[in-house]
């Protein structure tokens, strides 16, 4: 049965004027029967199709089941009546040599905002042709970048002046940084500086940062400019990002050690006593190609990635940091803690009276090392299989229930069996504690003589410091390595100490705020602003009115005024 084309003789020359799609056989095969008019079956053979399969293409064409052989049409209006308005508008300020982000910014001015793309097109349109590359003095004025002051003791000026500081509560630090005698301590501890920025002032500078509490992956340059900072820092502007990042480059591990050996000079009378302390390991992750950067395990990521491992130790009595070591390879993790003990010594004379850690530690040698050396610790063992069919097999008969004297916790009455225990050459007391608040039960391994109640407190108490380590990476952002400002690590990590125990200084001072965290101190005491005022003889802080403010004025920070070194020996004085 003949097909018959529903289109005339010249549509169908005119559709096959040339290829549309890559379909060529589709094409050809049409082509040939309605332009050529040749018959159905000629076409079918000559183009490999069967007569009904070639019926089945004509049919699906006439009906335009074949989308490819057609143009699509655009629906939608064809005048662009935002640029026909302003057609004129930017032809005329062509004329005038301005480029197109300078005419697309006027245009804006005058309520015909046209991007820049689209004054291009219209440009191009016109027949206009980019204009060349122009000198600053060439174009036409307009708001600019200015550029700021470079840090520079030399032009550090206590001119009388009175200006306002968001970061007031930076200076109730002030009065503690005099009593320790901060502007020692880079002198004490070789720290690098220059000419322009001495180590003291350097140390300070990097030290608001941490106290501030500005995350250092959001930019710290939007604080740069608030003279409340520099004033801080005994600077005439606040130190760039490049600069602090080449600075702590250039301390080395010794450097670091040597400021942790001032700051227990200083404070190990009045911060903390060492009677018992939390150790633990926590790993900085590294986002960089650095070959030399080691993967360690990632408890809140639950994975193995490249990371700076980093020994911590917190005095358990005042919740501070007192140590803390980013120099750690894989192979060392066992021997850190001989390391702080030696560190210790050279401190205070003495080892650590009682140390608490987990079983990852150290090694049963090392345990036996601390035994032998008469250290009393308390640490946590590994559930092996053995341990825990161990525990299966006890019977009931053998537990028993002790209540722990901590009056907010919720598992107050765990239940325990006591015996003794051989992992390697000496004789310890072991602990199977179930209903502490973990799944599984709780192993201790111990050469402390105290009664298990006191023992099992000291150890939940113990777990504190993971509480501590969320603040700090929290708080005192040390995982924000990958960060506009690149700390060294181990510095890092002593800035860490030093925030933490000006802060724990800071709690000390103010009702209420004995137990609190540095977050919250921030938030309440810290983060507020001043009007400062600075004269021939003092400069006066003169605190916001706030809700909490009268906590701070209780604090006896306001009772006298201070004198600063590194201001000319001018002296502070805090007001409400």
């Amino acid at each position: 049965m003949p097909i018959s084309a529903p289109f005339s003789l010249t549509d169908c020359r005119r559709f096959f004027a040339k290829p549309a799609t890559a379909r060529q056989r589709q094409y050809e095969a049409l082509r040939a029967f309605y332009v050529d008019q040749l018959p159905s079956a000629e076409v079918a053979r000559r183009f490999g199709y069967s007569a009904g399969t070639f019926r089945v293409l004509c049919h699906a064409f006439r009906h335009r089941g074949l989308p490819e052989f057609f143009a699509a049409t655009r629906p939608g209006r064809r005048e662009q009546p935002k640029k026909s308005r302003a057609r004129d508008q930017i032809v005329a300020l062509r004329k005038r040599n301005y480029s197109v982000y300078e005419i697309s910014q006027a245009l804006k001015e005058q309520s015909m905002a046209l991007s820049a793309t689209a004054v291009r097109e219209v440009l191009v349109a016109e027949g206009f042709a980019p204009l060349p590359r122009r000198l600053d003095e060439e174009r036409p004025a307009r708001i600019g970048p200015n550029a700021q002051a470079v840090a520079n003791v030399h032009d550090f000026v206590l001119s009388s002046r009175e200006f306002t500081t968001r970061m007031g509560g930076l200076f109730l630090f002030i009065p503690d940084l005099v009593r320790l005698e901060s502007d020692a301590w880079a002198q004490a501890a070789k720290l690098p500086g220059s000419r322009m920025v001495p180590s003291a002032h350097a140390l300070r500078a990097s030290l608001a940062l941490k106290l501030w509490a500005i995350e250092r992956k959001s930019h710290i340059m939007a604080l740069v400019a608030d003279e409340g900072l520099a004033l801080f820092c005994g600077l005439n502007a606040m130190p760039k990002k490049s600069f602090l990042s080449e600075y702590s480059s250039r301390i080395t591990p010794q450097k670091v050690a040597r400021l942790l050996a001032l700051w227990h000079a200083q404070v190990s009378g009045d911060l903390f006593t060492g009677a018992s302390l939390n150790l633990d390991f926590h790993s900085v992750p590294y986002f960089g190609e650095h070959p030399l950067v080691q993967s360690h395990y990632l408890a809140k990521r639950s994975r193995r990635q490249p990371s700076i491992l980093v020994f911590l130790a917190q005095d358990a009595d005042a919740q501070v940091f007192c140590y803390a070591n980013a120099d750690i390879r894989k192979g060392e993790e066992a021997d850190e803690i001989f390391r702080f003990i030696d560190f210790w010594k050279r401190q205070h004379g003495k080892p650590p009276q009682h140390l608490v850690f987990d079983s990852k530690l150290t090694t049963y040698a090392g345990l036996d090392r601390l035994d032998a050396a008469g250290i009393t610790f308390i640490t946590l063992r590994r559930r092996s299989p053995k341990l825990l069919a161990e525990v299966a097999d006890l019977p009931a008969s053998a537990w028993r229930t002790v209540e722990l004297d901590v009056p907010h916790r919720k598992y107050r009455n765990p239940r325990f069996h006591e015996h003794k225990a051989h992992p390697l050459a000496r004789t310890y007391r072991q602990f199977f504690i179930t209903d502490l608040g973990h799944d599984e039960p709780t192993i201790l391994l111990t050469n402390d003589r105290r009664t298990p109640a006191q023992l099992i407190t000291r150890y939940a108490g113990r777990m504190l410091i993971e509480n501590a380590l969320s603040d700090a990476v929290r708080f005192f952002h040390i995982d924000a390595l990958s960060s506009s400002v690149g700390f060294k690590v181990d510095f890092d990590m002593a800035l860490l100490v030093l925030a933490s125990g000006l802060y724990r200084l800071m709690a000390r001072r103010m009702r209420g705020y004995d137990d609190a965290q540095a977050r919250q101190i921030f938030r309440d005491l810290i983060d507020m602003p001043a009007d400062i005022a600075i004269t021939e003889n003092e400069i006066t802080v003169r605190f916001h009115r706030r809700a909490h403010l009268p906590i701070v004025l209780a604090s006896g920070l306001f009772d006298k005024p201070v004198t600063v070194r590194w201001w000319n020996g001018r002296s502070l004085r805090l007001i409400q």
